[in-house]
């Protein structure tokens, strides 16, 4: 049903119109998952089931949050630790979680390096025109694996943050050693080898946790396993990186 919902909604409505009244429609669509079985945390609301979406991901009926959405959103609850004061630097944010934190916190800044309408600046994360010590809090969550220079991005980052400022960074994981190959270019062959077209590594968490460490942060690796019922859709495993500039 979400598939032609959606397949429909787009043939009818411009991009422009359809982004401006995505919540108004969201709120539409969420009365056909009325109940109690599952809950998204980052909207507060119950449902009978989330969608489930091609690529196996769940997503809330009503706020459209993904997995890794509401995991992000219990991670800054539960262990990063953000403030209402706090200037917070959000890479390529996520647009139904922009709508929550702009109303939590009055110094949060997003940017998205493609332009995107949205935000508020297009930074080059490895060249990020802001002074040292700016920011309290950066989020950095599916970025990096994009990023063919990685190591001057986390530099960026590093250079940034304010001491005890902290970076909450994840990308997708492979086992055993960080994957990539400067020579694989096209998108053809990035999707076969990283995942994505657009994609030009694949890191192991002990690898990505070693160059955040190179660059000089301290870095906490949490774990996550799916629950019992899986109340809240999250993934079966995942990891979140804390990059904490301790200088």
């Amino acid at each position: 049903m979400y598939t032609f919902f959606k397949k429909s909604v787009k043939k009818i409505l411009p991009e422009n119109v359809l982004i401006r009244n995505e919540f108004i429609i969201r709120k539409i669509l969420s009365v056909f998952y009325t109940g109690k079985k599952v809950r998204c945390n980052v909207c507060e609301k119950s449902f009978s089931r989330f969608i489930h979406l091609e690529n196996l991901d769940n997503l809330c009926p009503r706020c459209g949050s993904l997995a890794r959405h509401r995991r992000l959103w219990q991670f800054i609850d539960r262990e990063a630790s953000f403030q209402p004061d706090h200037r917070i630097l959000d890479f390529s944010p996520s647009r139904m979680l922009m709508k929550y934190f702009w109303k939590l916190y009055p110094n949060y800044v997003t940017t998205d390096f493609q332009k995107n309408i949205l935000t508020d600046k297009n930074y080059d994360i490895t060249s990020i025109s802001e002074p040292d010590n700016t920011f309290d809090r950066i989020i950095c969550y599916h970025v990096l694996e994009h990023i063919e220079n990685d190591l001057k991005a986390m530099s960026e980052l590093f250079r940034v943050l304010k001491p005890k400022g902290s970076a909450i960074i994840q990308t997708p994981f492979t086992e055993g050693a960080t994957y990539e190959n400067p020579a694989i270019t096209s998108e053809t062959d990035r999707l076969q080898h990283f995942g994505k077209e657009d994609h030009v590594r694949i890191y192991s968490v002990k690898g990505l946790q070693e160059r955040l460490d190179s660059v000089g942060f301290s870095v906490n690796v949490f774990g996550y396993h799916e629950e019992p019922g899986n109340f809240y859709g999250f993934k079966e495993t995942e990891y979140i990186l804390l990059a904490q500039k301790n200088q």
